[in-house]
């Protein structure tokens, strides 16, 4: 079990493994361009060959890439499904080019419409994005808490996107807070397993491969996107002991998307928090 966080690549892709470092983090996630931007970034063979030496010199693996806040694969507005279709399909490229095993991204909302009726052009969309990228990196869906008509609140949504775009290269990252507010009690053991009883019927733990670790400012069940930092929030720390006690995480990488204990971004305490958790459950 690695333990990391999205990091900020401000400067250069490299700073984002100097970060990395300075916060303890043995895994990390950043932004292919900015999150809030269509606008794609292109990165030089050498600055991605840096980057690449730099991760692996200092241990700092997997990598992942956070897809940009603005795609919505759902969405009833073709100029936007054709935007996201092509963002997604750029940043798996970047996965390629940088060394990152895939992009980790919000599927989008239908705004009301119902989750069968975007669920043909969500699935052709996936099926695009995999014919018009290179190389095997993963395109992985992330669970959402269930807020604005968002899709992939309920495993079963996630399961029938894969069954349909039938492809080894869509995986599923497991987000604790969207699964807390969605529903999931996952900070109780036998709401843990209930949990991943039903996650391993519906997406199957094989094809789990990435988890963001975010305590909940919302409760269980409040539908809403709020992260807040590690022991904090109401999954709290004995919810994220459990959480990480549990044989299904024991290889799956952990990221953090906290707040920050000085609200700038995910941070050396939390991640320590983690650390300490992972230790005293005899993980290192």
């Amino acid at each position: 079990m690695r333990i990391g966080a999205h990091v900020s690549t401000e400067g250069g892709l490299e700073k984002a493994v100097e970060r990395a470092q300075a916060m303890g983090a043995e895994t990390i996630q950043v932004f292919g361009a900015a999150p809030q931007s269509w606008r794609k970034k292109e990165y030089s063979a050498e600055e991605a060959e840096a980057f690449q030496k730099k991760a692996s010199e200092a241990d700092v693996q997997p990598v992942f890439v956070h897809g940009v806040y603005l795609v919505n694969l759902a969405t009833s507005d073709p100029a936007g499904l054709e935007r996201s279709v092509d963002a997604l399909t750029w940043s798996l490229d970047v996965c390629r080019q940088i060394g990152a095993l895939g992009t980790i991204f919000h599927l989008g909302s239908h705004r009301g419409a119902g989750f069968e009726a975007v669920l043909s052009q969500v699935v052709s969309a996936v099926r695009r994005i995999l014919e018009g990228s290179r190389g095997g990196t993963w395109l992985i869906l992330e669970n959402s808490a269930g807020m604005g008509g968002s899709v992939g609140s309920r495993f079963s949504e996630l399961g029938v996107i894969m069954r349909e775009a039938a492809s080894p290269r869509v995986k599923v990252c497991f987000d604790t807070q969207h699964a807390f507010a969605a529903g999931y009690d996952v900070a109780t053991a036998q709401g843990l397993e209930a949990t991943l009883a039903e996650f391993e019927k519906q997406v199957g733990l094989a094809n789990l491969v990435a988890m963001h670790a975010n305590d909940s400012k919302i409760p269980l069940g409040g539908g809403v996107d709020r992260h807040e930092n590690i022991g904090e929030g109401l999954i709290g720390l004995e919810g994220f002991k459990v959480i990480m006690g549990h044989p299904a995480f024991r290889d799956i990488p952990f990221l953090l998307e906290v707040p920050g204990f000085e609200k700038k971004g995910p941070d050396k305490e939390n991640v320590d928090i983690l650390r300490q958790i992972r230790q005293e459950l005899g993980l290192e």
